[in-house]
């Protein structure tokens, strides 16, 4: 069976600011449905026409994965996948799934819905430092949490001598990033609670992304290091909740995503230093209704590069550089798990810049799937790979399909 996907394209943010204040002041945003049953990804493949002339091809390497968060892959070519679920680490050799787990996981963690084993990479020089990092939600004392970063050494089978390189403060929960840049710096995106004025307060660790050496120190050149009232650890601030980050390896810049409150996702160009204005600014809406905040700019705090209304609960993203789909390459991939709070509408966004990263357009895939993309991640082999944050979660690989 082939699907045939157009899409939705976009003009300047501006136009796209004003058409959609007008369309979503009149409606109340009223909360998800519950009990909406979501069937599996099917066996497939699944064949679909994209808006840039290319057929492309979607298979499920694997699945029964339990709500996998994050993927990343070592040089023999084999992959590491975290179950957020149940904090375990998964294999997938010459994309079969091993059954055994990984060991060598972090102990202690807290799981529930929206926590537990969240991201996982390797070390940059990883022929010399075989370190695997980790973030996850861990337990403290009193039934205290706070996010957590561990790493270990890859034996070639498991990961060993595992031990948190950094804990946050007390309360710090649900999801965090991890990046390494290309300066070879450890990057971690921290979420914000609902307690809005954490973002802002520069001497906590919430609605940040902090900067560490591979080793859990702070570097010396971070950018509020010897400044009164800030944590040296601090590289940006003024985020809501980091879901991705990634590496323009063009330009060395670190992008990441961030969920608005509902609607108003939004894609960053992170600077050192950056304000990013939550929750001061924003361009979504409250749960309840009514625009979040007054103004959708203020002075000294940075715009998005990209933004959504209404959200998609965007999550990873990867920009594209490789030979397997040559009109994609430079475009923005971005995760998202549903549109307007709507169950069962998760999707990929494939967006495009002009010289200037100014978007120009914009297209949905695989929207059909109705799944819950959680991270998606270019390959070492030039292919873009989804995972799915589900019961019955999968890995999916995206291939072109020769002309």
């Amino acid at each position: 069976m082939k699907i045939t996907t157009i899409g939705r394209f976009t003009g300047t943010l501006f136009l796209s600011l004003l058409f959609q204040h007008g369309l979503m002041a009149a409606e109340n945003a009223p909360a998800s449905p519950d009990g909406l049953h979501i069937d599996p990804v099917g066996t497939g493949p699944f064949y679909y026409d994209t808006a840039e002339g290319m057929d492309i091809r979607v298979r499920v390497l694997a699945r029964g994965l339990i709500h996998p968060w994050s993927i990343t892959w070592l040089p023999d070519g084999s992959a590491l996948v975290t179950e957020k679920n149940v904090g375990r680490i998964r294999r997938i050799i010459n994309d079969q799934l091993v059954e055994e787990p990984v060991q060598g996981a972090p102990t202690g963690i807290m799981v529930s819905k929206y926590k537990g084993l969240l991201d996982i990479t390797t070390h940059p020089d990883f022929a010399n430092e075989p370190y695997i990092y980790m973030s996850y939600n861990k337990i403290l004392p009193g039934d205290k949490e706070a996010i957590a970063v561990a790493r270990g050494r890859w034996d070639g089978t498991n990961i060993q001598d595992t031990r948190d390189i950094f804990v946050a403060q007390e309360g710090t929960t649900n999801g965090v990033r991890l990046l390494f840049g290309a300066d070879d710096m450890l990057y971690v995106g921290v979420y914000v609670t609902t307690d809005n004025s954490n973002s802002f307060e520069t001497m906590s660790h919430k609605g940040k992304i902090l900067r560490f050496t591979p080793e859990g120190n702070i570097p010396d050149d971070n950018p509020f290091v010897g400044r009164e009232g800030f944590l040296p650890e601090i590289y940006s601030y003024g985020h809501r909740t980091p879901t991705g980050m990634t590496l323009n390896q063009e330009t060395g810049d670190i992008w990441n995503t961030e969920m608005g409150p509902n609607g108003g996702d939004e894609v960053n160009l992170v600077v050192p230093g950056g304000n990013y204005g939550w929750p001061l600014v924003s361009f979504g809406i409250s749960y309840g209704g009514g625009w979040h905040s007054e103004s959708f700019q203020m002075e000294g705090a940075r715009n998005p590069m990209a933004f959504w209304m209404p959200g998609i609960s965007v999550t990873g993203l990867t920009f594209y550089t490789g030979e397997e789909f040559p009109r994609w390459q430079g475009d923005l991939f971005v995760g998202g798990m549903q549109e307007g709070q709507i169950p069962g509408t998760g999707q990929l966004h494939r967006i495009k810049f002009n010289e200037n990263m100014e978007e120009i357009r914009r297209e949905s895939l695989l929207s059909d799937l109705r799944q819950r993309i959680r991270d998606v991640k270019q390959g070492p082999d030039g292919r873009l790979y989804l995972l799915t944050d589900e019961d019955d979660g999968v890995l999916l690989r995206i291939e072109a399909v020769a002309d």
